[in-house]
């Protein structure tokens, strides 16, 4: 084989590698958007399903938690969807993680939200919701250290914690976020690699974003961010 031959092969082969990678990530996330949406509707006041309020009310509980430590949680998150599709044993773990996160952190989000969305398909991604938290035309600088430390979490149990902290605050601020997207990020987040390139995803995400227009019209958060996880 000739050193160009090689260099086609081995760039082929990492193509192949990234396309696993991002059409993992984005299933997850669909995953995690199916299960919230449902659990969603029948949170809210004018559909009070009973059984979809008390399980809100058991997932919250795994907030900030780490993965699997709450048995009672088992059959309530969604993770048995993931198995829709063959996985490597280190990746199952990386995405039931990642659903468990996701599904607790909205449950704990959506506490008290009887008539409003905090899992917003297609809505904020994780810096934008941080960004806005802020106000107008200022960095607040306990936020800003909050979402610096989510970003610098050494450990996935670490990180679940610094999470639930930022989700804390868009609960009484009423900021939603998407958690779909979140979902999808956790698992590359866990991937040998993954951690920078998140990083990345959340600092351009909150940069990005664009405070309301005058006259009370939103403008859109900005361009396209480069580099999420499409879905």
């Amino acid at each position: 084989m000739t050193e160009v031959q090689q260099g086609v092969g081995q760039g082929a082969a990492s193509g192949k590698a990234a396309e696993t990678r991002s059409s993992a990530a984005e299933f997850v996330g669909e995953v995690v958007d199916t299960r919230i949406r449902g659990l969603q509707f029948g949170y809210q006041s004018k559909n009070d399903h009973p059984g979809a309020v008390a399980a809100v009310a058991r997932i919250r509980r795994g907030a900030g938690r780490p993965a699997g430590s709450i048995p009672d949680l088992w059959g309530l998150i969604g993770a048995e969807h993931l198995y829709e599709r063959p996985w490597r044993e280190d990746e199952a773990e990386r995405a039931e993680t990642a659903v468990y996160l996701a599904v607790t952190l909205w449950a704990l989000h959506q506490q008290g939200h009887r008539n409003a969305d905090m899992h917003v398909s297609g809505g904020p991604a994780l810096g934008q919701a941080v960004r806005r938290l802020m106000p107008e035309a200022a960095i607040d600088e306990p936020i800003r250290k909050r979402f610096v430390r989510a970003a610098t979490a050494s450990s996935v149990d670490a990180l679940a914690g610094r999470l639930r902290e930022l989700v804390l605050l868009m609960r009484t601020a009423d900021v939603g976020l998407d958690y779909g997207l979140l979902a999808s990020q956790l698992y590359l987040w866990q991937r040998p690699g993954g951690r920078a390139d998140v990083h990345r995803r959340w600092g351009r995400s909150f940069h990005a974003y664009k405070r309301p227009a005058p006259g009370g019209q939103p403008e859109p958060d900005g361009p396209p961010v480069p580099g999420e996880v499409p879905r």
